[in-house]
C-alpha cells in the first residue's frame, strides 16, 4: 500500500512541485492538499494520511499550532515540518509540538523521499545529536510544557530504561548505546520501544526534548 502524504502549504506552486516529485515514485500518493492548518486538520477528518507534510508560516492557523493539534488525535498521521531557514524556531517549537522532525525546503528529492520513507517508517528525520544542538539554541524562546507531569512519567522507568533514555538524549545511536553499556542492539532497541511506549512518545526527537523539559539534559549538553 503507497505511503498517503498530504501537503500543507499556503504556496500552490511549491504543492505542485512536491506533488510531481511523490507521483513519481511507486510507493507514495498524495491524497490530500491544503492551504494553511486550519483547512489540513478539516481534510483530516475524512481522509486518511500516514505523513503530513507541515509548512510552518501560514495564514489562519500556523505550522506548529495546527502540528499540535494533529499529533494530539488518537492514530495521528505523522508530521514532517517543512521550514524555509535552516534556524527557524518555528519548526523547533513543531518538534516540541510532535513533528517526527523538519527539513528545508530546498532539500533535495531524494532527501525529502528518504524523509516521508523514514518518518512513515516510526523513525525520526532529525537525528537526536542535531535536535540537542538545535534545542540548545531555542529552548530559552520555547514556551514551556510543564516538567512536572512528565517528570513524573519518568517514575514508570527502570533503571536500565533511564540509563538508555539518557543515552539516546545525549544524542547517541542504538549501537553506540549498545557499545556503552555492553549489551546487544537487539536489547537496546527493545528498550528504547518500551521507553517510547511507557512515556507516550512517538520517536527519539521527543525523547531529546522530554529530556530538555524535565532536566534531564541542560542546554550546553549537560546531563542532569
Amino acid at each position: 500500500m503507497p505511503i498517503r502524504v498530504m501537503l500543507v502549504d499556503d504556496q500552490v506552486l511549491l504543492r505542485t512541485g512536491f506533488r510531481m516529485v511523490l507521483a513519481a515514485q511507486p510507493d507514495m500518493e498524495v491524497v490530500a492538499e491544503a492551504g494553511d492548518g486550519a483547512e489540513a486538520i478539516e481534510v483530516l477528518r475524512s481522509t486518511a494520511v500516514d505523513v503530513v507534510l507541515m509548512d510552518v508560516r501560514m495564514p489562519r492557523l500556523d505550522g506548529v499550532e495546527a502540528t499540535r493539534r494533529i499529533c494530539a488525535e488518537p492514530d495521528a498521521p505523522r508530521v514532517l515540518i517543512l521550514t524555509t531557514f535552516d534556524l527557524d524556531e518555528y519548526a523547533f517549537s513543531g518538534l516540541k509540538a510532535g513533528a517526527s522532525g523538519f527539513m528545508l525546503k530546498d532539500v533535495p528529492p531524494g532527501d525529502l523521499l528518504a524523509a516521508i520513507r523514514s518518518v512513515h517508517s516510526g523513525d525520526a528525520v532529525v537525528a537526536p545529536s542535531t535536535t540537542r544542538r538545535l534545542l540548545d539554541r531555542f529552548s530559552p524562546m520555547l514556551p514551556s510544557t510543564g516538567g512536572e507531569p512528565r517528570n513524573a512519567a519518568l517514575e514508570k522507568l527502570t533503571e536500565r530504561e533511564r540509563e538508555v533514555l539518557m543515552l539516546v538524549a545525549q544524542g547517541l545511536s542504538n549501537g553506540e548505546i549498545a557499545t556503552r553499556l555492553v549489551l546487544s542492539e537487539a536489547t537496546v532497541k527493545t528498550h528504547v520501544g518500551r521507553i517510547l511506549t511507557k512515556l507516550a512518545l512517538r520517536d527519539r526527537v521527543q525523547v531529546v526534548v522530554l529530556a530538555y523539559e524535565t532536566g534531564l539534559v541542560r542546554a550546553g549538553g549537560a546531563s542532569g
